[in-house]
């Protein structure tokens, strides 16, 4: 008797950890998303923009205010803000690939086996 609840409480922490590791690694694949997403709309932007005149007039939001700029202004900083997202990203995606290669080294060390239901 006592060996059984010994053993469900085993189970009951594997499953709680298991799903912490699934939770988190939904959380950064959501941020990866997010992050491709907006590095995709910058990209899009630049390829709009950089065949334009210099001193054509543009509009960008800047904290929730949209602003009057020249294209030769926006560009750089666009170009800035677009190499940042591309660093973001490479971080997120190495993050994402060490906890999965933690949750995997779990697995076996726990010799844990994922049932779908």
């Amino acid at each position: 008797m006592a060996q059984q609840q010994v053993t469900a409480k085993r189970q009951q922490e594997l499953q709680l950890q298991y799903t912490t590791y699934k939770n988190n690694l939904q959380q950064l694949a959501q941020k990866i998303g997010d992050v491709e997403q907006e590095a995709e709309e910058h990209k899009l932007v630049l390829e709009t923009l950089e065949p334009l005149p210099g001193d054509r007039k543009c509009f960008r939001m800047i904290n929730g205010v949209l602003v009057e700029r020249t294209v030769k202004e926006v560009v750089p900083a666009l170009k800035t803000n677009s190499e940042g997202l591309k660093k973001v990203l490479d971080g997120l995606l190495g993050q994402y690939k060490t906890m999965q290669d933690d949750m995997e080294k779990w697995k076996k060390k726990n010799n844990v086996q994922v049932v779908q239901q």
